[in-house]
């Protein structure tokens, strides 16, 4: 999946939604895309790998809040920005 895919706006609750749970895991979702593919071609680059392992377990947390609080929204949020769990 490249960073142009994951569009934004498919995720915000309403038109000026920067909060909400379900908008920052696929804010976080493109920036661990960017990261990735940053370390693919830098493969020595220790803060920025630590940086994404860091993203992708905040965005784990709020996965699972999101889990937590509404099965039907985690669902979307998979399947849309295909992650696995």
């Amino acid at each position: 999946m490249s960073e142009s895919t994951i569009n934004l706006a498919d995720y915000k609750i309403h038109d000026t939604d920067t909060g909400s749970a379900d908008y920052q895991v696929a804010l976080m979702t493109q920036r661990i895309v960017h990261l990735t593919a940053h370390l693919q071609l830098h493969k020595k680059d220790t803060s920025s790998r630590r940086g994404l392992l860091k993203l992708v377990a905040q965005r784990r947390k709020l996965l699972d809040y999101v889990k937590a609080n509404s099965e039907e929204r985690y669902q979307k949020l998979l399947a849309g920005l295909s992650l696995r769990k």
